[in-house]
């Protein structure tokens, strides 16, 4: 187990260059930080040329690959670091400097057990992008079909495990401050980037979230998952079909090719609700680079490693908030956040739902050009604040892809309603889902099910156990001790300490 004095060693390393970068000015001066850790960014900035305007994910990407993917989970959460820098750390694009193609070769062949040429004929040696995971390789195999090759960059697992380790006792040290940074649950936060992070680590399970994706979306045939070749996937090698097409982000390319740009933003909006609503899973990371126009019209997304999953009562309750945001029905929305035990029950519906009339008024019927999805945001967190609502990691994942895909489809036509575009899919899913054919079909499966429980609820009882129920709840989070040096002067002289060892060692290696 590491050592208190090693995390923070690292923590005050990384903050200084956070504090380089102006990265910890939002931090210093947010009335909700808690106060040591306030003077530890103090510490970490003394005697540092700050930038007038922070730039967050230059920071990350300075810090390192683990970092980079950090700062890429932070910037799904502006309630906590800030619309600013939300919005900044979406610029991380995980480029780094690629492996040399002979250690390439090496992992592959180690990774299948056999040469590469028994598998590729060709393999391009120059990648075609160099993240900070992995990177790929364009080929063609043995049958001569054209592949994508992502390969795991060696050490990569070690990094991201001393990285990870460092900000679980970081998130846990700053929950058990209380207050604002209790109710933000820090620590639900780290464990969210070590699911996704365990996911990427592992490609057989990137490969399996593309083939299930796949799966989902075959009744939406505009919208297209490349498949994969098992035989050529490993945990560590992934392979799977080769995308031709132009990246979304490239609209004049898009225009020169003959492509309906306004086409392809009503596809790809239906897309995600598809896939969010619908199916309960989907893409969490549709921005414009892993976005194709293919040249029928079609949209292909590649990069499955960041996927998110939502049961279908929240699917419901979800499809129920978004329809009534549309249609301006506050008080449902309302009286659903209340149901799904979102808002605690000693406040008052009428006056949340006058809360959510403020923030969702201004919206209603401007094109996303005239939209401030900012300001929007920034009202609905200010609104989770004032009624004491606990952060629930995938909505906010599922918010953040949808600003993002929301960005997308205003890159390709400036004019587009985001909220008459969902409409019409969202009342379909509704009456589909919430008709009364649905809830009798429901009612009956649900009353199946429960005589099927009866046996081992009555086996329970007789034990005295309780029987398991209710919504499913957060993952465990492993024991950390919270370090307790008394005051708060006490704890900053400490981490003067630990700032001036640290600043010493740096000097002297350098």
């Amino acid at each position: 187990m590491t050592a208190p004095p090693v995390h923070l060693y690292r923590l005050l390393k990384w903050g200084r260059i956070l504090a380089r970068h102006g990265a910890l000015t939002g931090i210093e001066r947010d009335p909700n930080t808690p106060k040591p850790v306030r003077r530890l960014a103090r510490i970490a900035r003394f005697g540092a040329r700050v930038p007038t305007v922070p730039r967050y994910a230059d920071a990350f990407q300075a810090i390192g690959p683990a970092a980079i993917k950090l700062g890429q989970t932070l910037a799904t959460r502006p309630d906590l670091v800030g619309e600013v820098a939300a919005r900044d750390l979406l610029r991380l694009q995980d480029a780094l400097p690629p492996v040399p193609f002979a250690v390439i070769r090496e992992r592959i062949e180690s990774s299948h057990g056999k040469p590469l040429e028994a598998m590729f004929a060709e393999v391009e040696e120059k990648p075609i992008g160099a993240a900070s995971i992995a990177q790929v390789h364009r080929a063609v195999t043995t049958e001569g079909k054209r592949v994508a090759v992502k390969v795991l960059r060696p050490g990569i697992e070690a990094e991201f495990a001393k990285a990870i380790d460092t900000y679980e006792w970081a998130a846990a040290q700053v929950e058990g401050m209380g207050g604002e940074a209790a109710r933000l649950r820090p620590r639900l936060i780290i464990e969210t980037f070590k699911r996704w992070t365990a996911r990427e680590l592992d490609l057989r399970r990137e490969a399996a979230s593309a083939s299930e994706l796949a799966e989902g979306m075959t009744a939406e045939p505009d919208f297209v998952v490349p498949s994969i070749d098992w035989q050529r996937t490993t945990g560590k090698v992934l392979t799977l079909e080769w995308v031709d097409g132009i990246k979304l982000s490239d609209v004049d390319a898009l225009v020169a090719a003959g492509h309906d740009t306004t086409a392809l933003a009503g596809k790809l909006i239906r897309a995600f609700l598809r896939q969010a609503i619908a199916e309960g899973f989907f893409h969490a990371d549709m921005h414009q680079g892993n976005l194709f126009a293919l040249p029928d019209g079609r949209i292909a997304a590649i990069d499955f490693g960041i996927m998110g999953r939502i049961d279908r009562r929240a699917r419901v309750w979800l499809a129920e908030i978004l329809y009534g945001l549309i249609t301006g029905n506050y008080k449902r929305v309302a009286e659903i956040h209340f149901e799904a035990g979102y808002v605690p029950a000693h406040h008052n519906v009428a006056e949340f739902a006058t809360a959510l009339r403020a923030v969702g008024e201004p919206m209603r019927g401007l094109p996303v050009k005239d939209m401030s999805v900012g300001a929007m945001l920034d009202g609905l967190f200010n609104i989770t604040r004032d009624f004491d609502m606990q952060t629930q990691p995938h909505l906010l994942l599922l918010q953040k892809t949808m600003v993002m895909v929301e960005g997308v489809a205003r890159t390709l036509d400036p004019d587009i309603n985001l909220w008459e575009t969902s409409a019409p899919f969202v009342r379909e899913w509704i009456r589909t889902e919430l008709g009364p054919e649905a809830a009798v079909a429901d009612r009956l499966v649900t009353d199946f099910r429960t005589l099927m429980r009866l046996p081992e609820l009555i086996r329970n009882i007789e034990l005295r156990y309780p029987a398991p129920g209710g919504a499913p709840p957060s993952p465990p989070l492993r024991e950390i001790q919270v370090v307790r040096v008394g005051g708060g002067w006490r704890y900053a002289a400490v981490a003067i300490i630990a700032a001036v060892v640290g600043v010493g060692a740096t000097l002297l290696l350098t």
